[in-house]
């Protein structure tokens, strides 16, 4: 016998996109969409493809609707499930847990969720299928919450639905803490995870795999977003594959800018690599992060100018399409070298000795570090984290500055 099964997690359904609402009303509006319309291209492929059932590995809300229509939305969506006769299997993560959500709305009869006071089983017998999982009933687990789920059934395939971010990662705090080895040891078939948003097979043996969440919803989550397809074939797990779903998509592009001595120049390369990206993103909306590289005799100029040469860049996106969109422009430029006695006067003023002397001076270094303690205290803890293991990072911003001191006293 041989069937297909849809594993997919993080719906986050009605998540606001970061990045988009504060500075375009009219772009964010073309992105608000976005994860409703993956939510409905899951439920129309898992249809399509007859898929046997659909698991739903936890992180359905971003956490409390503002609104009933949230909840109608999936109602209806998952009603389109259930009259196709197709059983949904879900866990709730950390986002929906059972204590953060106050309201709820009642769900067709083939919809099933784990539940929250003790790990348990449900069976599908035509199917010889048998899920294990357990959801969260609060955003912080007790202990032994994964130690906790069943044993393995015989002659069955073994599936266990986990929201979790196993040993921890850069990007995601501690949830549901386990390894690979503690998986292992219950002789599971396949462990259907979800909490992490970049798809990843962790283990073919047994199958460990984060599909990925549906829809990106910043410029951390960038590339294609889908869930994966599973095939089984006489009781064995025989292929997994990616589906992409996402209705918006984000991306980081480096454009070289080596040689360009004239802004048109540099807009002329970002609009071709802004025209070949939309092409690979097969019509979705698209939010773009661009980073100019290379060695530019305008490197000067780029950074004292860079916000109109931003305003510009969104110009030649919205050339390309309506929702083409440039997030940030960011500058990695160098300036080229050049021999001493070919400089100006303005260019040849040593900014840098000017910036050491004054850092020398006690009081200013006082001052500064308490402004920048001041700073990097209200930033979000991941890009804190990110200051903090950068010892360069002010080097850097020291560079820029010359930089931009440069630009502007040529331009």
């Amino acid at each position: 016998m041989r069937f297909s099964f849809i594993h997919s997690a993080d719906l986050h359904i009605d998540s606001p996109l970061a990045g988009l609402g504060l500075k375009d009303k009219a772009v964010a509006e073309r992105f608000a969409q976005a994860g409703r319309r993956a939510v409905e291209a899951l439920v129309a492929e898992t249809i399509r493809s007859e898929a046997k059932f659909l698991i739903v590995a936890g992180d359905i809300f971003d956490g409390d609707w503002r609104d009933v229509t949230t909840g109608l939305f999936f109602v209806r969506a998952i009603g389109e499930l259930h009259r196709a006769g197709i059983p949904t299997i879900m866990v709730k993560g950390n986002h929906d847990s059972e204590s953060g959500m106050s309201r709820s709305l009642s769900y067709p009869d083939t919809v099933r969720f784990f539940s929250s006071r003790k790990a348990e089983t449900i069976e599908l017998p035509e199917h010889r299928v048998a899920l294990h999982g357990r959801s969260f009933p609060n955003r912080l687990v007790p202990d032994d919450f994964v130690e906790s789920y069943p044993a393995r059934r015989d002659g069955w395939l073994n599936i266990g639905v986990l929201h979790t971010s196993l040993e921890g990662s850069r990007d995601h705090k501690s949830y549901a803490p386990c390894s690979v080895a503690d998986l292992r040891l219950f002789g599971y078939d396949y462990w259907a995870l979800g909490h992490v948003h970049d798809a990843k097979i962790v283990s073919e043996d047994p199958w460990i795999v984060y599909p990925g969440n549906l829809q990106g919803r910043s410029v951390r989550e960038t590339g294609a977003k889908g869930a994966m397809r599973v095939t089984v074939e006489d009781g064995r797990i025989i292929a997994v594959e990616p589906l992409v779903f996402d209705g918006a998509r984000w991306a980081h592009e480096t454009v070289d800018v080596s040689g360009a001595d004239r802004e048109t120049d540099v807009l002329s390369r970002i609009e071709a690599a802004l025209d070949a990206l939309h092409g690979r993103s097969g019509g979705r909306a698209l939010a773009v992060r661009v980073t100019l590289s290379g060695v530019a005799p305008l490197h000067g100029q780029l950074m004292a100018r860079r916000e109109m040469l931003q305003d510009e860049a969104r110009a030649v996106g919205f050339r390309i399409a309506g929702d083409c969109w440039v997030e940030q422009l960011k500058l990695s430029t160098m300036a080229p070298s050049r021999p001493a006695a070919a400089l100006s006067a303005a260019e040849s003023l040593d900014v840098d000795d000017l910036l050491a002397a004054v850092a020398a001076d006690p009081g200013f270094a006082d001052a500064l570090a308490e402004t920048m303690k001041s700073i990097t205290d209200k930033l979000p803890h991941e890009l804190r984290k990110e200051l903090e293991a950068d010892p360069a990072a002010l080097q850097r911003l020291a560079d820029d500055a010359r930089a931009y001191l440069s630009g502007a006293m040529t331009s």
